[in-house]
């Protein structure tokens, strides 16, 4: 019975990171509606999933209420910004909204807590590859078999999207994939089954170079080299120390030879000066913030379309925008340039630990925070889904954060033992 019981939460964890993926409801949903259409659909179902999800979710930390408050004593960093998050509906541009977004915004969170407190980081890379196993096998099927629904035709161009609404959706999470399959597969040199790693590891990029999401491949391309410079961070000082600093110089080059040959270098990768019109979008949205700088428009409250404050910036880029396409000009919106700082104080904090635990540990699970953190400050350069409700990238970052504040714990009870 306690063999079928684990089983049991093991699946539904695996369920609610593929739901928080954003995989299959909305595409389903919106009947395969393109990224230029403007299709609204009843989200009621949506609303109804998560919601399960939150009341299993509090279930099983209630079951192991020690270990709950315990996980809750660790996440201090993050509640400045919780809180902050639901007193904008106070100076919110749309309060309704606020009140509705901080809710799913503290909900979603908890899933973060209850997946560092209930799984060891090596437990956790095991199920984000069952998760995204069925992401990669399902967007296949999706692209092959229901083509209205897995390739998306817009634009001048056709891309799979796979069990996502958007080409750039499907190459953000092959990125995680792959450094998760990556991963096990590093690690797992010996294991029967380290074929079905590289094979997971393989069948991401292919699915992102499918999605053809230059961002995305850039992405995962840096935090592959990441990965091994945070080996060197485990070397002696005598070879660690000349190592980075031959990195650093190195990569100042580089920056200056790419800065001087930005339309080479665009032109290269297929994408344009204006990385698809966010550069055109990001001066508005700068005008936008300095209209409110210190606490922003409230927390969900500035896209509203015409009825908002969102109309000065639909009126003059020229297209819909329903996001900043950057998660820090999306912070800046919703809580100012204090609920940015807040954000970067915990962030800071908790990448110190990282590299503290890095630095003490040896094996490539324990260097999975350090490259999820690292992921999340390059994709919000580009992409807004860093603090949002039911966010995938956002449970996540709240999970790897915990986890290494309670690894850092463990081992300096460790230490103090002897």
């Amino acid at each position: 019975m306690r063999k079928i019981l684990i089983f049991a939460e093991y699946a539904f964890t695996v369920l609610a990171l593929f739901i928080y993926t954003g995989a299959i409801l909305t595409l389903i949903l919106s009947g395969g509606a393109l990224q230029h259409d403007h299709t609204e659909y009843d989200g009621s179902f949506n609303r109804i999933i998560f919601s399960s999800i939150y009341i299993v979710t509090y279930l099983l930390l209630i079951l192991r209420w020690k270990k709950t408050l315990y996980i809750l004593s660790k996440g201090i960093s993050f509640y400045p910004i919780f809180i902050m998050a639901a007193l904008s509906i106070i100076w919110s541009a749309e309060p309704s909204t606020t009140l509705k977004n901080s809710f799913t915004l503290i909900n979603s969170s908890v899933f973060g807590m209850y997946f560092a407190s209930r799984y060891s980081l090596k437990q956790q890379i095991h199920l984000l590859a069952w998760t995204f196993g069925i992401v990669i096998v399902s967007s296949f099927i999706f692209a092959i078999a229901l083509p209205k629904y897995g390739i998306q035709s817009d634009l001048g161009s056709t891309t799979w999207r796979g069990v996502f609404t958007h080409k750039n959706g499907l190459g953000g999470r092959m990125v995680i994939s792959s450094i998760v399959f990556f991963i096990l597969g590093y690690e797992n040199k010996r294991h029967r089954w380290r074929w079905l790693f590289w094979t997971g590891f393989s069948l991401s990029i292919l699915l992102l170079l499918l999605s053809g999401s230059a961002s995305s491949l850039l992405i995962l391309f840096t935090i592959m080299l990441a990965f091994f410079l945070f080996q060197v961070w485990r070397w002696p000082y005598e070879f660690m120390i000349p190592t980075l600093v031959t990195i650093a110089t190195v990569s100042q080059i580089l920056y200056f030879l790419l800065s001087n040959g930005a339309d080479v270098v665009f032109a290269a990768i297929g994408k344009d000066a204006t990385l698809t019109g966010r550069t055109q979008l990001w001066p508005l949205v700068m005008d936008m913030i300095w209209k409110r700088p210190w606490f922003g428009y409230g927390y969900g409250g500035f896209w509203q379309g015409w009825n908002g404050e969102s109309a000065y910036i639909w009126l003059n880029v020229g297209f819909p925008a329903n996001h900043a396409h950057n998660g820090y000009l999306t912070i800046c919106l919703d809580l100012g340039f204090f609920g940015l700082a807040l954000f970067f104080l915990g962030f800071w904090r908790s990448y110190l630990q990282g590299l503290t635990w890095v630095r003490l540990s040896k094996t490539a699970f324990d260097i999975w925070p350090l490259l999820y953190m690292t992921y999340i400050i390059l994709a919000s350069l580009t992409e807004s889904a860093l603090l949002e409700s039911n966010s995938f990238n956002w449970i996540m970052y709240v999970a790897v954060c915990l986890s290494v504040k309670m690894t850092n714990e463990i081992k300096r009870k460790s230490y103090s033992i002897y």
